[in-house]
């Protein structure tokens, strides 16, 4: 299934993509796409529903962030060693966590506001993991049970506050709209293999990403598993992989910076499509 949150900002509803590609409202049936509905029962109760009796959403609305109320928002650093080198730094013996405010969380088409004095705000398109099961001190195993499915995720990072502002990265990760997740969760049964997905980003027509999810240094199993170690995973929790190289940072002989004006357009197969553009702070 392809699952996913619309209408205006704070007050999304849940929906599903039918066969045809369109909306369909699943307010009937569960209250929002959060963790309470990704679980392996209630998502089994969803793929049960005969699609063509929910109702058709008119229109075009906004499409939000495709998963509700996210408690954990948690980050690995330099998961792709063509991207440690670009970025600098040493390929990671470990996964490097980080968190990201969820309230940086926006929709896939919002607006991205170019934060008050950045200069060098950057991108990142990643692969969402989605937890739909707690998770505590798992095997790589077991991972994938607890796995709701994936989505894609912009983590935008400016890359001043992150490495010349002292402390942890959390300050140049979290700004307002710099986590824009979706447009659709896709439950696991329809991404066979998440290590052989392509990935990319464009900005202003221009590709700078074009990887593939086989090149992680970690894959997914060995993420989920690593992360329950330290901390439980509860439904609905977000895990963003790493992102391949051709962020802006990296971009030879002189680091390119997003600004506002521009566009963002970025991918994952099978898991759709974002496109943003960027703005200034108020």
């Amino acid at each position: 299934m392809k699952l996913l949150r619309y209408g205006a900002a704070g007050a999304e509803k849940p929906g599903l993509i039918d066969v045809d590609g369109k909306i369909r409202d699943l307010s009937r049936v569960v209250p929002d796409i959060d963790g309470r509905a990704l679980s392996a029962s209630s998502l089994a109760k969803l793929n049960a529903v005969d699609q063509a009796t929910l109702p058709l959403v008119p229109g075009n609305p906004r499409i939000g962030p495709c998963v509700g109320s996210v408690g954990k928002f948690i980050c690995v650093g330099l998961n792709y060693a063509d991207h440690a080198a670009e970025s600098g730094m040493e390929v990671p013996k470990e996964p490097v966590l980080f968190f990201k405010a969820t309230s940086a969380i926006c929709g896939p088409y919002d607006d991205v506001i170019i934060p008050r004095g950045s200069i060098k705000s950057d991108w990142e398109v990643e692969l969402g993991v989605v937890i739909g099961k707690e998770a505590r001190y798992l095997s790589e195993e077991q991972a994938l049970d607890h796995v709701a499915g994936y989505c894609v995720v912009n983590d935008l990072s400016e890359r001043a506050f992150q490495m010349e502002r002292g402390g942890q990265w959390v300050k140049g990760k979290s700004c307002d709209t710099f986590g824009p997740i979706g447009p659709w969760l896709v439950t696991k049964d329809e991404v066979p293999d998440a290590q052989r997905l392509g990935i990319w980003l464009e900005v202003d027509g221009h590709r700078y990403q074009n990887g593939n999810t086989r090149t992680m240094i970690f894959n997914v199993p060995f993420i989920v598993s690593y992360i329950s170690q330290f901390m439980s995973l509860q439904p609905g929790d977000i895990i963003s992989t790493g992102t391949p190289p051709g962020v802006g940072l990296g971009i030879k002989p002189e680091p390119v910076y997003l600004k506002a004006g521009q566009t963002m357009r970025l991918g994952i197969d099978g898991l759709g499509e974002q496109f943003q553009h960027t703005i200034s702070a108020e």
